[in-house]
């Protein structure tokens, strides 16, 4: 993974946040990625990135989906771990960065990114890349993020302009991919520790033709 000015140690940054008692995002999923659950059928297998203690990929699982997931840091796979087992569902979890992940062409039907943000721009291109050759013809992107506004309310995100997202920025990176949701909102978070009180949040669904 690269490093920036946020994240010089990445897995010792993470290792050290994730190692605080408790979730530092919480238990429950996203709530945007939560909103999409119409989307999701049974039986098909998707892919969380990033995913850090587990909190999207165990609610993947209970949707009943075949997951994989990975993160950088081996506590919070650890965690992630956990809270899978707790939860009584299956999810393949690896320790790995973005660069390092194994990306299967047309691997999965969905792909889930949520606040992936510490990715400079240099990363995210290749990342983005990566996540829409993982789909399969006909599979889904879900992604959430933070847009510049949220500079203004520090309530979550890098703090660093160049790592958030706008409308035009996602529309160009997946230009590709068939745009089904790209919203642009504001909303009160409550996700975890880290995540918390008004945010300004993009939210995206896409679609690989």
């Amino acid at each position: 993974m690269a490093h920036d000015r946020q994240f010089p140690e990445p897995a010792a940054t993470w290792d050290q946040r994730f190692s605080q008692p408790g979730y530092v995002f919480g238990t429950e999923p996203n709530a945007f990625l939560a909103s999409q659950r119409a989307l999701f059928e049974p039986g098909k297998r998707a892919l969380a990135v990033a995913d850090g203690e587990g909190r999207n990929s165990v609610w993947l699982a209970r949707q009943g989906l075949a997951v994989d997931a990975f993160d950088i840091s081996p506590v919070g796979v650890d965690k992630a771990r956990e809270l899978a087992r707790q939860g009584g569902v299956a999810v393949n979890y690896q320790v790995s960065d973005c660069d390092g992940w194994n990306w299967e062409p047309q691997a999965y039907d969905y792909v889930v990114a949520i606040f992936i943000q510490f990715a400079d721009p240099a990363m995210r291109e290749r990342l983005f890349a990566n996540m829409a050759r993982a789909l399969k013809p006909g599979g889904y992107l879900v992604l959430q993020g933070y847009t510049p506004k949220q500079l203004d309310y520090n309530t979550g995100g890098p703090g660093i302009l160049e790592h958030l997202y706008t409308p035009a920025l996602l529309r160009e990176a997946f230009a590709d991919l068939e745009m089904v949701e790209l919203r642009e909102y504001e909303a009160q978070l409550s996700e975890g520790s880290r995540h918390i009180g008004p945010s300004a949040l993009i939210g995206m669904v896409a679609r690989r033709r």
